[in-house]
């Protein structure tokens, strides 16, 4: 990383090392130096030749250093060395950081300081200052239901990655009706085709040649049917029921049996609720016990649905 604060003598391969000598007199027990070591361990101490414990033997405050016990006499028998020679404080100038007060607010036009793993310089780039309009490709706003391939930006754990709309819409979903009556086969369960579409978001239900659902979303689905299920002529309908098939098998039912007391028809309306995979597919199956042989299944009269089949997502997995 590129070096911060007041220029290092450069000059000079190596900086000399300081020294001291002093005489002893047998009593005197303080000496000043001409530099302040940082600590007794930057400096040797030498006392007739032999040099002294730094942990037991002097104490330094500043340029001073006093002995435990006073050195015998003797010319120069006393001598210091600087371990190193002090060659500055290093600091951050007060040109480099202007005010050096903390920043509030950010800008778009602030600079940071950080390394350039290329060449190891200091330099400045733009302070990132946070998620903005201009971040977002083409920074138009959308103006409508978004696509179920559209993606939102989430923080997964940490790990920022794409989802794509659907998973956390309430979709797909589809309601369809029966337009018109139909006849179907007496004592069998048989496939209820609802012909006609309300609505389908994402195209998942067939109206025209299975009569299927199939979500292509995994997740929650509520299922909803209501049917009119209809015999031949007054006191004909016997029982009866709907089932809700999924991938090709029963899967619940709803059935009712008259016991003797047979009306003309009979209204089911029935829900429920199934995790699905993203393969699964649902249908209705329906069933009518008529004793004249010819059940029918009613559909739209007078504007009014009397077949109905819906599904919609209502959570994920």
């Amino acid at each position: 990383m590129a070096y911060v604060g007041n220029p290092i003598d450069t000059q000079n391969t190596f900086q000399s090392l300081q020294g001291k000598r002093f005489s002893g007199d047998g009593s005197t027990t303080a000496f000043t130096l001409d530099v302040a070591p940082g600590n007794v361990l930057d400096i040797e101490v030498f006392v007739g030749n032999v040099r002294q414990d730094p942990n037991s033997a002097y104490t330094l405050s500043g340029t001073t250093l006093t002995f435990t016990g006073a050195p015998p006499s003797g010319t120069n028998n006393i001598y210091v060395v600087h371990q190193a020679k002090s060659v500055g404080t290093i600091d951050v100038p007060d040109d480099i950081i202007s005010g050096k007060t903390l920043v509030t607010a950010d800008s778009s036009a602030d600079h940071v300081l950080i390394e350039d793993a290329t060449d190891g310089g200091l330099k400045k780039a733009l302070y990132p200052s946070g998620f903005s309009v201009s971040s977002i490709t083409g920074a138009t706003e959308l103006a409508a239901q978004p696509a179920a391939t559209d993606e939102i930006v989430l923080s997964d754990a940490g790990t920022l990655k794409r989802l794509d709309i659907k998973h956390i819409q309430n979709t797909p979903a589809f309601s369809a009706q029966i337009n018109a009556a139909d006849n179907f086969a007496d004592a069998s369960w048989v496939k209820a085709e609802f012909d006609s579409e309300f609505f389908d978001s994402d195209s998942a239900y067939d109206h025209s040649t299975n009569f299927r659902f199939t979500p292509a979303v995994a997740g929650k689905y509520m299922l909803i049917v209501s049917v009119m299920l209809t015999a031949n002529a007054d006191n004909e309908w016997d029982e009866g029921g709907v089932r809700i098939y999924k991938n090709g098998s029963a899967f619940h039912e709803f059935v009712h049996d008259c016991g003797g007391a047979r009306p003309h028809s009979q209204s089911f309306t029935c829900h429920m609720i199934d995790t699905a995979d993203d393969d699964d597919y649902y249908e209705v199956y329906i069933y009518t016990n008529d004793t004249s042989g010819n059940p029918t299944i009613s559909g739209l009269s007078s504007s009014i649905t009397r077949g109905l089949f819906t599904g919609i997502r209502i959570a994920g997995v």
